[in-house]
């Protein structure tokens, strides 16, 4: 069975959360999608300066930004998968929240990027799969990207789609997950952000790359917009590159110690 798998690209205004959330939602409402991916952050901007401007913004798991969330998916009958700056306790973290149904789940990032290590705490929920339609996701943030670890945890875990929400400001993350989803074998969804916010530039280019490393979408550097692409998740679950070659079954955990 087709899976419509679907990314939002937008472009924040900073602190401006009702307006990025109105604008997000237009453009997912011109196609349907059984899951759509949301940037990192994609309604309160994320250049911040200032811890007060980070916990302003900053709220629970159960708040009212993820009720909008959970209520657009039971409206739209989809999933959907966005980065917010949470606050649990005194503590924030740059989390994404898998919302469905009746259930939210919450992945707080793991590898921190720049500045963000002045604000937020290094995420400590681990990689989690969650089935969406029967597909398996698994989620992970931004410059997690960057280390392979994260992406293979997932595809261990059975993740068949990686969603990734982004505010990408170096340009090798289009290109790096198309080998992330080659050498997992597994979907992948990046939704990144455009525009120019305090001084960085966010690159754009939201894409979704099959098992074999094709993009099958990839969206511009500079316009807002959101595409949806149908994919067989299933196909995510043959790790085979030769049919003497499984990338999983032939792994040697044993040799890649320190």
């Amino acid at each position: 069975m087709e899976f419509r798998l679907g990314v939002v690209q937008n472009s924040p205004k900073f602190l401006k959360a009702p307006e990025n959330i109105k604008a997000c939602f237009e453009l997912m409402d011109k196609q349907a999608a059984d899951l759509w991916v949301l940037p990192e952050f994609f309604a309160s901007g994320y250049n911040f300066k200032t811890r007060k401007e980070a916990r302003q913004c900053a709220e629970a798991a159960n708040g009212p930004l993820i009720a909008l969330l959970r209520a657009y998916a039971a409206r739209n009958d989809c999933a959907i998968v966005a980065g917010f700056p949470e606050r649990a306790g005194a503590r924030l973290y740059n989390s994404a929240a898998l919302v469905q149904g009746e259930k939210t789940r919450v992945y707080r990032k793991t590898h921190l990027f720049g500045g963000e290590k002045r604000f937020f705490a290094p995420g400590d929920t681990g990689f989690w799969t969650e089935r969406v339609k029967g597909a398996a996701v698994g989620v992970m943030v931004c410059f997690d990207w960057f280390f392979p670890e994260a992406a293979r945890t997932l595809a261990l875990q059975g993740a068949q789609i990686i969603a990734h929400p982004s505010n990408l400001v170096l340009p090798w993350a289009p290109e790096g997950m198309k080998i992330r989803s080659l050498e997992n074998r597994v979907f992948s969804a990046t939704a990144d952000r455009v525009g120019v916010e305090r001084g960085l530039r966010y690159i754009g280019q939201s894409q979704i790359i099959s098992p074999n490393g094709t993009v099958l979408v990839r969206l511009g550097p500079e316009q807002p917009a959101a595409a949806v692409v149908g994919v067989d998740a299933w196909t995510a679950r043959d790790k085979k590159v030769h049919p003497a070659c499984d990338l999983f079954r032939d792994r040697r955990p044993a040799l890649y110690g320190r």
